[in-house]
């Protein structure tokens, strides 16, 4: 159904059955619910702290003896903040996070595969390129500069790159 079909589906219903589609929609797909329940009740900063600690318990954990490592639970976290509109400011910290941890994790076991590097690069551009979108370069700067000089003094195979990628903005 294309958008101009469905504006015109909403405009012939009347109130009361308008009010039952969305009821319906809400009971029967859970994304609805998820982004009713965030728009009438936000609790952005609840939601970022428990992200936060499922994203360091990654790389320390607290009931198993081996870290995971896998980018893909920020990466979920990320996306599906962003897709509920969360405020940027606050997502760019999560983002930030993400970055820090394995930078943290990174510095008490060294010589990570090559693919750890290469996610964290691409997790920083992405982070660069979010920043720079919302204009939240100037007010991070300190925590992005942090990121680059710790790449480099650990030596990552990659810490040009990640000065390269700080430099484009």
């Amino acid at each position: 159904m294309s958008k101009r079909a469905l504006k015109k589906f909403i405009a012939e219903l009347d109130k009361g059955a308008l009010q039952e589609q969305l009821l319906e929609l809400y009971e029967r797909i859970p994304e609805v619910k998820t982004y009713y329940d965030f728009v009438f009740n936000p609790k952005e900063e609840k939601l970022i702290t428990d992200a936060k600690i499922k994203i360091s318990n990654e790389y320390f954990p607290t009931r198993r003896k081996r870290p995971r490592k896998r980018r893909s639970i920020a990466q979920k976290y990320i996306k599906h903040f962003r897709t509920l509109g969360m405020n940027p400011i606050l997502l760019l910290d999560l983002m930030l996070y993400n970055i820090e941890i394995a930078q943290t994790y990174e510095q008490s076991n060294p010589a990570q595969p090559d693919a750890f590097y290469k996610s964290m690069l691409n997790s920083f551009k992405e982070v660069i390129q979010y920043a720079t979108y919302h204009h939240l370069l100037e007010e991070n700067a300190s925590r992005i500069e942090g990121v680059v000089s710790l790449a480099e003094e650990n030596k990552w195979v990659n810490a040009s790159l990640f000065d390269e990628a700080a430099d484009q903005t």
